[in-house]
C-alpha cells in the first residue's frame, strides 16, 4: 500500500538527459529560457518573483521530467542568465539563489530518477531540500561576508533572511504543489501516447 502511494514504476521519464547529444542541450536551453522569460513577464505586471517563484517551476520540472543532470544544470544556469540579461536576481543574492535552484533541480531529479518517487513526493523532497540548501548558503555567506540578504533587502542575520524568504514565498510553493504534478503527469501521458502511436 505504501509502495503504491509513494513509488511509481521504473521510470516514466520523457528522456533522461545525459548530455551526449544535441537534443539534451536544446531541451536544457529551452527550460533555462522559460525559467528566465516567465519571471520577466511577472515583473512587467509588477508581480513579485520572490512571492510567486516562477523561476523555480521550470527548474523543478526539468529535474522531475529529465533527471538530476538537467535539473542541476537548469538550476545553475537560470539565475546566472537572468542576472546578465535583466539584472535579476541582484548580485548580493545571486550566489544563494544559484545554490537554492541547483538543489531543487538536483534533488527533484535524484528522487524521481534514482528512487522512483511519485512526482508529488519528489517535489516535496526537493522543496524541503532546496530550502535547507538556501539556509546553509545564507549561513556560509554571512560567515564570509558578514552580511545577510533576502529579496526584501539586508537582514539582521541569516535566520531572519531565511524566514523572510520562506514567509514571502508561500504563495509560490502552493502554486508549485498544485501545478507541477499536473504538468508532469500531462507531459508523461502525452509522451507515452506518442510512443504508443509510433509503435502501432
Amino acid at each position: 500500500m505504501i509502495n503504491r502511494i509513494a513509488f511509481s514504476k521504473p521510470q516514466t521519464f520523457l528522456m533522461k538527459l545525459k548530455y551526449n547529444n544535441i537534443r539534451s542541450y536544446v531541451l536544457t536551453a529551452l527550460f533555462v529560457t522559460l525559467a528566465v522569460f516567465v519571471p520577466w513577464i511577472f515583473h512587467q505586471f509588477h508581480l513579485a518573483g520572490a512571492t510567486f517563484l516562477p523561476m523555480h517551476i521550470f527548474v523543478l520540472i526539468a529535474g522531475l521530467l529529465f533527471g538530476w543532470r538537467a535539473g542541476l544544470i537548469t538550476g545553475l544556469l537560470t539565475p546566472l542568465v537572468s542576472h546578465f540579461i535583466s539584472g535579476m536576481p541582484v548580485l548580493n543574492v545571486l550566489p544563494q539563489i544559484m545554490i537554492e535552484l541547483s538543489a531543487y533541480g538536483l534533488i527533484a531529479g535524484i528522487l524521481r530518477q534514482k528512487y522512483n518517487l511519485r512526482p508529488i513526493w519528489a517535489l516535496l523532497g526537493a522543496i524541503a531540500g532546496g530550502r535547507i540548501a538556501l539556509l546553509l548558503a545564507m549561513l556560509v555567506i554571512y560567515l564570509i561576508a558578514g552580511q545577510s540578504y533576502s529579496p526584501l533587502g539586508p537582514e539582521v542575520n541569516p535566520f531572519a533572511s531565511f524566514w523572510s524568504v520562506v514567509k514571502q514565498g508561500w504563495p509560490g510553493i502552493a502554486v508549485q504543489l498544485i501545478s507541477i504534478p499536473v504538468i508532469v503527469w500531462l507531459a508523461e501521458k502525452f509522451a507515452a501516447r506518442d510512443i504508443n502511436d509510433k509503435q502501432a
